[in-house]
């Protein structure tokens, strides 16, 4: 349950953050409404909150973690909204931080 709920709140923070950050970008390059830029700052708000809920304690161990999901779903972000089309490279690095994330966040540890 504990790598479900992990994944999943990665999730949310991903899409609360990217998608934040998206809607700021509409509203100041795309020539979009302001209230695009409102709804933005709310979501990336959200993201705050939900790196907080993630089981781990330790703040530095879920922002670096996180950082690979962000680059990662950045990518997805790009494709989903934007038409972005990632070449080999993209993919490439995408994988290679998501393997981090799955090293930082699920690599045995001691207890002590």
């Amino acid at each position: 349950m504990t790598i479900a709920r992990t994944i999943l709140l990665f999730v949310l923070a991903a899409t609360a953050e990217i998608g934040g950050a998206w809607l700021v970008w509409q509203a100041v390059r795309e020539g979009k409404e302001w209230w695009w830029a409102e709804l933005g700052v709310l979501a990336l708000g959200i993201y705050g909150f939900a790196a907080t809920l993630q089981p781990d304690a330790h703040f530095g161990r879920i922002l670096a973690a996180y950082g690979g999901v962000f680059v990662a779903g950045s990518l997805a972000w790009g494709m989903i909204f934007d038409g972005f089309r990632p070449d080999r490279w993209d993919i490439t690095g995408a994988v290679i931080c998501l393997l981090g994330v799955a090293v930082i966040m699920f690599a045995p540890r001691n207890a002590g």
